[in-house]
């Protein structure tokens, strides 16, 4: 498996990541055993990066991942998406970033993802979705900001 550097991050993951969506359950019926026996073969192989969110199978792919994760000794890169919080999907521009994306909401999901994945901090963690009626408006990532700056976030997307 070849590396590439991530971004502007200098964290090295593999080419091919492992996205996370089906073992969620979203793309038909499942089995855990199955998803848990995918992941391992797939950081068997020499993959590093796991792309998953809070939507896959509502929480249930980062459920999964954390599992498989507890098992392993190699580091393994996750990317997680956070949703807004309810209503239209995806946002329209007509709603209200602060709305979507409040402090609490930020931190209440962060903390949700954490647990899920079973880890103290994420690597990178993605606003779901986004209009560009919001570009403006920072408060969603000085949100994001600050709980980077506590320990709970390694990159922001």
């Amino acid at each position: 498996m070849r590396n590439r550097t991530f971004g502007r991050t200098g964290v090295s993951v593999s080419e091919i990541g492992f996205g996370a969506w089906a073992i969620g359950g979203g793309w038909g019926g499942q089995k855990e055993d199955a998803s848990i026996a995918a992941l391992h073969r797939a950081l068997d192989l020499g993959c590093t990066f796991v792309d998953t969110a809070a939507g896959y199978g509502n929480g249930r792919s980062e459920r999964i991942i954390g599992k498989v994760l507890k098992e392993r000794k190699e580091r393994v890169f996750v990317a997680t998406k956070t949703p807004p919080s309810p209503g239209p999907w995806p946002p329209t521009p007509y709603c209200r970033v602060e709305e979507r994306y409040s402090e609490s909401y930020l931190r209440a999901n962060v903390e949700e993802r954490l647990r899920e994945l079973g880890t103290e901090r994420i690597d990178l963690l993605q606003l779901h979705t986004w209009t560009r009626a919001w570009n403006r408006d920072p408060r969603p990532f000085e949100t994001l900001r600050k709980l980077q700056a506590e320990g709970k976030i390694r990159f922001i997307g």
